[in-house]
């Protein structure tokens, strides 16, 4: 596929006129945004050493452009234009200027009224020319749809095939797998279809679902779902065992002496000395579990759970402190058989028969041999990633290297509910080999039966907690970074699920929550003995979220205090080979491997580098061959009809979004390139590499319109995420 781009490679020199007027903020007679950069001093001054230490991108002077005018191409125009003005614009600015609508009352007093308007709009647009109707689109017979002239899609073909827009060039992606396409003549690829395709769609039934991707959500199992009707016999017994669950949790949940065993023992249920955590956060003991409230920009409502009192074994510095989660010894019941503990519970398991629950929580808990394992060591692990960590996307990246690949996050709460898109972030391709799922969620009975659930239903090699993740929505839910601040509820978490899984678990943790109190070390000696097969240490704080380099250091005063068993992944500013030769090749270094986040994001063609040891400067050409590969993946993936070739258009633009900020081997004075560094205004070798380097939205999407054909009318684009790790605003 060749395209031909607008402007021609190359740049000419200004005259002294249109020097000055660049100077002035005018290139070529048009006004140009002026960069944020526009304060600091010229880059073209400062010497190479001066560059790295102001964490300044060293580009060669021959592709620098005048210092504080952003160009886009070398012919200095931004391709931003007063109708597309609206990509810019900030959600949030956005949100205000509708609050401040003169209007918006006038929205709340006819609420009702623009609802009936909104429903009948929609109603009509669905009865429009574009939506045809899906069963008479694969039988081309109106006849054939069950719901008749009550169905609110169009059923005229001739209407639908006027106006539809013409075929994308290429092939459609059914044809690699030899089934039918289950678009029919939706797809933008129906000029490629074979005549059998279409006549034999209506017998063979095609699924939306492509045959090469597995953990799909069952039907029958979701309605289950939603009328919260799933049963979770091992996590329930794991629960009751610990005290956290059912009698046992009634019993146990003492004020004033804490939970008694027989004899009047008391039970130890932590194993973490509070003081260890406390002296680690700079929060007292009496507070850790009450720090919901005093997160930084929390406004949610505190989440409280009933637990066991807290109870530490031995001395206050006792870190070899050990539990003894032994139901026979630490839970006093009456006779009574499971079943009946079951039908307390509100829940029916015919196979439980008259065993006692414990008898089944003995059953049901592995011998530690028994468990499957995963070898970590050496293998390139790409990290979980929102929003573009998606399944085209680690496509992309096994194609390119990769030995492991992991899921999007998924919120245990929602997979619980049954929610369709959250399911979705399980999807595993045939590519994928070694396939983790990373969840995330506060309460140990949300982990454990999201584990249990996940285990039957899909196939998968390790599961993963995210107990790092930093965003507020998470945080304040008391998932995520939380869990640094309430050691005992973390440790809960991970016994319980542990207690269930019969693949390897493994954690994800920063080092710490607050910036200069960092806790990650208190847990390192326990994990194993938890259940923690691999723990994950990202080398930042909650605080700092994304800013500010990983701190290596303490990732390795981490590793030497886990025990020897525990596999310790780093995390953090992996950009380049030599990055991972630093920290795995490094004589003494005890890390099995690292898992690379951003740096994939920027160049996924990073695990080649890695394997081959070697600086690639890759060609724009290359490049675009690389995201037609993702395009093709996300149209076999999310649909090749018109909705689908949109969602695919959506996610390209946000790995642009990323992407952009990757700068060619061939323009640095020094490399590799650092994951911190600014790049000041430059034009590439070509055209094509111009326009990738771009920080303008409006030439991501002229990129995607060179995969994808043109945007649909009134097409805006805003990235979910700010791709700047730079940028104080977000950070802090």
């Amino acid at each position: 596929m060749n395209f031909m781009l607008d402007f021609s490679g190359g740049v000419e020199s200004l005259s002294p006129d249109e020097e000055k007027e660049a100077k002035e903020g005018r290139v070529g007679g048009e006004d140009v945004e002026m960069s944020d950069r526009s304060a600091k001093p010229d880059v073209s001054s400062m010497t190479v050493e001066e560059l790295v230490a102001k964490a300044r991108a060293p580009i060669k002077k021959e592709f620098l452009t005048i210092a504080g005018v952003r160009v886009v191409n070398p012919h200095g125009v931004t391709g931003r234009s007063e109708k597309n003005d609206k990509t810019l614009i900030s959600k949030r600015k956005l949100k205000k200027s509708r609050l401040e609508s003169p209007a918006l009352g006038q929205e709340f007093n006819f609420g009702f009224i623009a609802f009936i308007a909104w429903h009948e709009t929609g109603k009509s647009a669905r009865k429009s020319a574009t939506n045809i109707c899906a069963v008479v689109a694969k039988t081309r017979d109106p006849s054939k749809c069950p719901y008749g002239d009550k169905c609110q899609f169009n059923h005229n073909l001739d209407v639908y095939m006027a106006q539809k827009p013409p075929d994308l060039p290429g092939n459609c992606p059914s044809l690699e797998s030899g089934e039918p396409c289950s678009y029919s003549l939706t797809c933008r690829f129906a000029g490629t279809h074979k005549d059998f395709y279409v006549l034999e769609s209506s017998k063979k039934k095609p699924s939306n679902v492509p045959a090469n991707e597995r953990n799909i959500l069952r039907k029958d199992y979701q309605k289950l779902l939603w009328k919260n009707k799933g049963q979770y016999p091992k996590a329930d017994a794991q629960l009751r065992a610990m005290g956290l669950m059912g009698k046992a949790f009634k019993l146990n949940t003492v004020d004033d002496e804490g939970p008694k065993g027989p004899d009047d023992q008391q039970v130890i249920v932590s194993s973490i000395p509070v003081t260890t955590v406390a002296e680690a956060t700079g929060i007292s003991g009496n507070n850790l579990d009450k720090t919901e409230q005093s997160l930084p920009g929390s406004t949610a409502k505190t989440h409280r759970t009933k637990r066991p009192k807290v109870i530490t074994k031995g001395s206050a510095m006792d870190t070899n402190a050990e539990v003894d989660l032994n139901p026979d010894k630490n839970v006093q019941l009456e006779d009574t058989s499971f079943s009946q503990l079951l039908q307390e519970e509100g829940v029916n398991m015919p196979t439980a028969g008259k065993h006692h629950w414990r008898t089944l929580y003995l059953e049901s808990k592995l011998n530690p041999r028994e468990k499957k394992l995963i070898d970590f060591r050496d293998k390139l692990y790409l990290a979980t990633l929102t929003t573009v960590g998606n399944l085209p996307f680690r496509r992309v990246c096994k194609s390119l290297g990769a030995d492991i690949t992991c899921g999007e996050m998924a919120m245990c709460r929602n997979l619980l509910q049954g929610a369709s898109s959250e399911w979705a972030l399980l999807r595993r391709h045939s590519s994928e080999d070694i396939f983790g799922v990373q969840i995330c969620g506060g309460f140990p009975d949300h982990v454990a039966r999201t584990a249990e659930m996940i285990e039957r239903e899909c196939e998968v090699d390790f599961i993963d907690i995210n107990m790092g993740c930093p965003i507020d929505l998470v945080v304040n839910n008391g998932a995520g970074s939380c869990l640094l601040t309430k050691p005992q509820r973390l440790e809960q978490i991970v016994r319980a699920t542990a207690g269930v899984m019969e693949h390897p678990l493994t954690v994800k943790l920063r080092i710490g929550y607050y910036e200069g109190r960092n806790c990650a070390h208190t847990f390192m000696p326990n994990l194993y003995e938890w259940g923690v097969s691999a723990v994950t240490i990202h080398g930042r704080t909650r605080q700092q979220r994304y800013s500010k380099l990983a701190n290596w250091d303490y990732v390795a005063d981490c590793v030497n205090a886990a025990t020897d068993k525990l596999q310790v992944i780093g995390n953090g500013d992996i950009m380049a080979y030599t990055d991972w030769d630093e920290h795995l090749r490094t004589p003494g270094s005890k890390l099995s491997t690292c898992m690379i986040a951003r740096g994939a994001l920027m160049k996924p063609w990073i695990f080649t580098e890695i394997k081959e040891s070697r600086h690639w400067d890759i060609s724009s050409s290359e490049r675009l061959d690389i995201l037609r590969q993702y395009v093709n993946a996300g149209l076999a993936h999310w649909g090749s009809d018109a909705k689908g070739v949109e969602v695919t258009r959506k996610f390209l633009l946000e790995w642009l979004s990323y992407m952009h900020r990757y700068i060619p081997v061939g323009l640095l004075e020094v490399v590799p390139q650092r994951l911190n560094w600014r790049p000041p205004s430059y034009f590439g070798r070509n055209d094509l590499e111009t326009m990738m380097a771009s920080e303008s939205a409006v030439d991501w999407i002229k990129i995607s319109e060179f995969l994808l054909g043109p945007v649909p009318p009134n097409f805006i684009f805003q990235p979910k995420h700010k791709s700047n790790s730079y940028d104080q605003a977000e950070n802090g």
